[in-house]
């Protein structure tokens, strides 16, 4: 019978392969705030195999279970048989996007970047008091949450950059719009011409993104593919302060929270703590870290359409902090800073930062 999806053309194999060892159970965050199995990998697995023998149809039904996914990719990390859930989910969702089947959240996401420039709708995004647009050597791109949401942490990371003698230039970036890809759309081509043009008009040969989701859009989608194309190197704010001498430390015991955007996508662990190590000698581990690290629950629109899984999420991976007994949450992603600070209880007195807001910080107190 002929494959009526493209999520069935594309991955009917793998789907097949999903075996009933339960290891993506284990390790799924909608999982483990919900405990419905229809939401986590083998769940949906089972679902799309259900849809693909003909015996359920992909429509409205399935939006709770298959739009309810942080795409962190920790069931890929642990799946025994490789199955590459998160890119299933969102071609699932793309097929249910096509037949007029989407959330609501997800689709008001859709139709805010078709008219703005930002996934908040906001006319006048924070100057920084930055001069924009000039040559220099490297472009910081700050993203949507970075902008809007974290402006005092994207504040800090600035005057970091100029702390360290940085040679950077703002630019008048528009949404990346990669986060569409997950939720069933298509990066929007406008906006994604326009960050291009506007990083080669500085002449910087370095774009350094202070989001992960950012790094990996502009790194590894076609969109952007104009960029490599005139030699114009991404890298992550972590991969550049990881090699300054910052010359400063703390006595607070320190802990760090893995983005699932900078590790399971990108493999990036080791930079952050690097710089972690310098400044924090009392620093320790949560009990999943590096690739086995839980999610907070803010990625693959969760954050917007499953509000209050979402900060579940964030709150579980918070107990660790305090087990571990920690007083500063440092991270690498905004988004994580976002959920995660939103998710914070009044009794808990652990801080949550980016390692770059945190340095700056430090730097601040001594020369005080």
């Amino acid at each position: 019978m002929e494959a009526k999806y493209d999520f069935e053309r594309k991955y009917r194999e793998q789907i097949l392969q999903c075996s009933r060892c339960g290891f993506c159970q284990a390790v799924c965050p909608v999982y483990g705030v919900t405990l419905r199995p229809s939401y986590n990998a083998r769940g949906k697995m089972l679902l799309l195999k259900e849809v693909m023998d003909g015996k359920i149809d992909l429509c409205d039904e399935l939006i709770e279970s298959l739009f309810q996914c942080t795409t962190c990719a920790s069931c890929t990390e642990n799946c025994p048989s490789g199955v590459k859930v998160p890119e299933i989910i969102k071609q699932a969702r793309k097929d249910m996007v096509h037949i007029g089947s989407c959330h609501p959240a997800f689709k008001g996401m859709h139709e805010v970047l078709e008219k703005n420039t930002n996934i908040y709708a906001e006319d006048e995004p924070p100057d920084f008091d930055r001069e924009r647009n000039k040559k220099a050597d490297y472009v910081y791109f700050i993203g949507c949450v970075g902008a809007y949401r974290e402006d005092e942490s994207t504040e800090s990371t600035l005057d970091l950059l100029d702390k360290l003698g940085v040679n950077y230039t703002l630019i008048d970036e528009v949404c990346c719009s990669g986060v569409l890809e997950d939720v069933g759309y298509k990066i929007n081509d406008r906006l994604a011409k326009q960050n291009i043009d506007r990083i080669l008009a500085t002449g910087a040969k370095t774009v350094i993104t202070g989001c992960p989701y950012c790094f990996r859009t502009f790194n590894n989608k076609p969109q952007y593919g104009e960029l490599r194309e005139k030699g114009v190197k991404v890298i992550h704010l972590s991969q550049l302060v990881k090699d300054f001498d910052l010359g400063v430390k703390t006595d607070k015991r320190v802990t760090y929270h893995d983005p699932c955007d900078l590790g399971r996508h990108c493999g990036i662990y080791e930079e952050p703590r690097k710089t972690i190590q310098k400044i924090a000698p009392d620093f320790v581990e949560l009990y999943h870290h590096h690739a086995n690290a839980l999610c907070c629950g803010a990625g693959g629109g969760v954050r917007g359409a499953f509000a209050k899984n979402s900060l579940a999420m964030a709150r579980r991976r918070l107990e660790e902090v305090e087990e571990v007994g920690a007083e500063i949450v440092l991270t690498e992603c905004n988004s994580c800073v976002h959920n995660l600070a939103n998710a914070k209880l009044r009794k808990q007195k652990f801080k949550i930062y980016n390692t770059t807001q945190f340095v700056n910080e430090l730097i601040e107190a001594k020369k005080g």
